[in-house]
């Protein structure tokens, strides 16, 4: 009985004596393994980036701004504004549907003065909770609390570009700056949110909510002096916001006096809709990405099913042979199978080793700097059902005509051209 080491031997022999048969059938499997993995790769980077931007924003973030009543449904013609106002605010506190919710004011009109230079960055007027609403690290000092906003302090927290602006490589924790001529003192950095050197969220100073009312109140006519630009909310149940929604709607229209059904008088965004519509909208992607890979894959598998059945029609001599030597029937089998295994998992690993390497540096080049995209990146169930199912097709492919050519009595698998 032949020994693995003897079949392997064989194996070995059979594949060199064939070097650009076997040549190409590697090449064809490790390019399907390549192209499936990079096309599958390429669909979860765009998943990741846009995951990344919504994450950015906050977590199960529901934005409100005031907006436009029309005096008749689905018609915009002599529309009445609205501004949210704390009272609305306060009584969205109040709904069991919201978990927390937080008020702001923003203006990008004011201008900001240091001792080293000047700017003119997004003002916001925040509340301490905040932070628990939407995405801001504190990278030193602190960020605003209680204290600060009954009492109105002058105080502001710096996002990363306005700092760099403002305080050119300088300490800034508890020097002042100048707003529209106002003197604050900075007590906090906001670090970096979004992607690339350019983001405008990160050119922002947060000052009280109470302080901006008081100092840079909203402008405009009928505009109540405490008017808000946008109350921000989560739902209490995580990653459904229909039925906070429906509540919020119920009561803005009740404070401000419209029908709660009209759509046309709500402004506002959902980032928990949005992630399910982008979580779609990839799922769809990945299904056309992932399919033309597995065309591409396909083509692989034919070219090594076609490889694995004419190699085995031209050695159905020799499998006579030895069987008349005394070869068994399991030997030769396993000898086909070794063979079907070696040539598609050898090529499928450097497939996956090539299509890694080439993410990698992919990776290296352009993470963080295409806003929204992620560079692709390596799924390892794609490479394992790809791996997976290559290596069945080459096998089966080998296996199949090599049983039913040892099948054969060895006198007639000789004669057999």
């Amino acid at each position: 009985m032949e020994s693995f080491s003897d079949i392997f031997g064989q194996v070995m022999q059979a594949m060199l004596a064939n070097k650009l048969r076997t040549f190409l059938t590697m090449f064809g499997i490790a390019w399907g393994v390549g192209s499936l993995l990079v096309l599958v790769g390429l669909g979860e980077g765009f998943r990741s980036g846009q995951r990344k931007n919504l994450a950015d924003v906050g977590n199960d973030v529901i934005l409100m701004w005031g907006g436009l009543i029309p005096a008749v449904p689905n018609q915009h013609t002599a529309q009445r504004p609205y501004k949210l106002t704390p009272d609305d605010e306060t009584q969205m506190r109040q709904l069991p549907e919201l978990r927390a919710v937080t008020g702001l004011l923003t203006r990008t009109d004011l201008y900001e003065v240091s001792q080293w230079s000047n700017t003119s960055s997004q003002v916001i007027g925040a509340e301490p909770n905040f932070p628990t609403v939407r995405f801001v690290p504190i990278l030193a000092g602190r960020f605003l609390d209680e204290g600060d906003m009954l009492q109105r302090r002058r105080v502001a927290i710096l996002g990363q570009k306005t700092l760099e602006l403002l305080f050119p490589g300088r300490p800034f924790l508890g020097q002042s700056i100048t707003i529209n001529g106002t003197e604050f003192t900075v007590i906090g950095e906001a670090g970096t949110t979004g992607h690339g050197d350019n983001n405008s969220d990160n050119q922002r100073v947060f000052i009280p909510l109470s302080t901006m009312q008081e100092l840079f109140a909203m402008k405009g006519e009928n505009i109540p002096h405490d008017a808000l630009g946008s109350i921000q909310y989560q739902p209490a149940i995580h990653g459904d916001s229909a039925a906070a929604i429906a509540a919020v709607h119920r009561l803005i229209a009740r404070n401000h006096g419209f029908d709660p059904s009209n759509p046309d008088a709500f402004d506002e965004w959902d980032t928990i809709h949005t992630s399910r519509l982008v979580d779609k909208i990839f799922d769809a992607m990945d299904v056309f990405l992932g399919g033309v890979g597995v065309v591409t894959l396909g083509l692989g598998a034919v070219g090594i099913i076609n490889i694995m059945l004419v190699a085995v029609t031209e050695r159905t001599r020799e499998i006579g042979l030895r069987k008349a030597l005394g070869a068994t029937r399991r030997s030769i089998l396993t000898q086909f199978f070794l063979e079907g295994l070696l040539l598609t998992t050898v090529s499928g690993v450097i497939g996956i080793a090539i299509s890694a390497a080439f993410m990698g540096v992919l990776q290296l080049l352009l993470t963080d700097k295409m806003p929204g995209f992620d560079p692709p990146r390596l799924v390892w169930w794609s490479a394992l059902l790809a791996l997976g199912s290559l290596a069945v097709c080459g096998i089966v492919a080998g296996v199949y005509p090599a049983s039913q050519a040892a099948a054969l009595e060895p006198v007639e698998a000789l004669r057999r051209e």
